[in-house]
This record gives structure tokens, C-alpha cells and sequence, in this order.
């Protein structure tokens, strides 16, 4: 093909996208990754958790104020979209999600002032893989839905790595220094330290209290 040729399949795949992305109803998500939205419908206060996997999103969804407060599962890493041409994004079931739940579109089309949310927050395990996930996240919301990140809506929620107790004594920390601080404040003996593989292992109690109250 030619480079016009080339160039016209793509337009007319993007706007093929584009076409089947408006067209689809808002909250038809996969079965596996369903919206659980929050029951007030003021924007300024609405928060929306983006959290990797059911087990996370399970433990999320126990543990949210669902006045305010939605969760949004995704399964896995999203596409890169740095290496991705728009029409492949836009084919991509995480992103459609993303564009659905968010609600004021994408790109050039884009409108701050139809986002549901006001606060869209990143929420990885406190891992080398939660971190992908995120930087993932942020390459989105920067390429298609800058406005959001110059308005402030976008946050990242950081969930600590492990919990140490002693007795009564308890303390949450984001890196294996911090619990070697923490163990060595503590002491050696009757020490518990436990490590958080990632969100579905902290209880609902936990999660709301480390990283889900405002």
C-alpha cells in the first residue's frame, strides 16, 4: 500500500473506534470487571478507585464508603498506549472502561467538565508490578486525558508493603527499610511482620485505614 493508503486505513479505523466506543452503553463492562459506583452524584466529591484484578476489587469494594467512593476493576497491565496507534487503544477493553466510567471522553474531544469524578485514584499493589500498572495508567491519562491531570483529579493511592505489631503496637510501612526500622524500634521478640503481596490480602478494615480514607 501507499503512504495515503496507509494513512486513510487508519483514519478509517480510528474513527471506526471512535464509532463503537460512543455507541456502547455507559457502565457495559466485562463480567469480570464491572463498575461498582458510588450513590452520590456530586462530581466534587465523587471518588473513583482503579484497582488491578477481582481480589483487589473485592477487597475495595468491602472496604469503600459507597456514598462517595467507586471502584473500577481492570484485569492486568493496560496497553502501552506510547506504542500503540489510537484505533489499536481504542480497541483495548481497559481502556473502553477507563473512557465509559470517566465519562467526558478522550483526546481531542475531551471534556473536563462531563468527568464523573473528581478524584480518580490509582490503586497498585505496593510492588515492581504495581508500579508498571500505574506508570501504565498515568501514560494514559496524560496522552488522552491531560485536562484531568491538569485540573487534579488524578491521584495515586500508595498501600503500604507490610504491617509490623508487636502487643498492642502496630505500624504500617512502604518499604522493606522502613520494616527493618520499624522491627529494629519494636525490638526482635513477639515481632509480626507481615507482607502484603498485594491489595486482596489486606482486610477490608486494613485497606480503608491505610489507604482509602480520605
Amino acid at each position: 500500500l501507499s503512504c495515503a493508503e496507509k494513512a486513510a486505513k487508519i483514519r478509517k479505523s480510528e474513527e471506526k473506534a471512535k464509532t463503537n466506543l460512543l455507541s456502547k452503553p455507559k457502565y457495559s463492562f466485562d463480567s469480570n470487571g464491572k463498575l461498582a459506583n458510588c450513590e452520590s452524584k456530586d462530581m466534587k466529591k465523587c471518588e473513583i478507585f482503579i484497582v488491578e484484578g477481582d481480589s483487589a476489587g473485592g477487597s475495595a469494594k468491602t472496604a469503600r464508603n459507597r456514598q462517595f467512593q467507586a471502584i473500577l476493576p481492570i484485569r492486568g497491565k493496560i496497553l502501552n498506549v506510547e506504542k500503540a496507534l489510537e484505533h489499536k487503544a481504542l480497541k483495548n477493553l481497559e481502556i473502553q472502561t477507563l473512557i465509559s466510567a470517566i465519562g467526558s471522553g478522550y483526546g481531542d474531544s475531551f471534556d473536563v467538565s462531563r468527568a464523573r469524578y473528581h478524584h480518580i485514584v490509582i490503586m497498585t499493589d505496593a510492588d515492581v508490578d504495581g508500579a508498571h500498572i500505574r506508570i501504565l495508567l498515568l501514560t494514559f491519562f496524560f496522552r488522552y486525558m491531560k485536562p484531568l491531570i491538569e485540573a487534579g483529579y488524578v491521584y495515586i493511592a500508595q498501600p503500604p508493603l507490610f504491617r509490623v505489631a508487636k502487643g498492642k503496637q502496630e505500624r504500617y510501612v512502604f518499604s522493606e527499610e522502613e520494616m527493618k526500622s520499624a522491627v529494629a524500634e519494636f525490638g526482635d521478640k513477639g515481632i509480626s511482620v507481615q507482607r502484603y503481596k498485594g491489595l486482596g490480602e489486606m482486610n477490608a478494615g486494613q485497606l480503608w485505614e491505610t489507604t482509602m480514607d480520605p
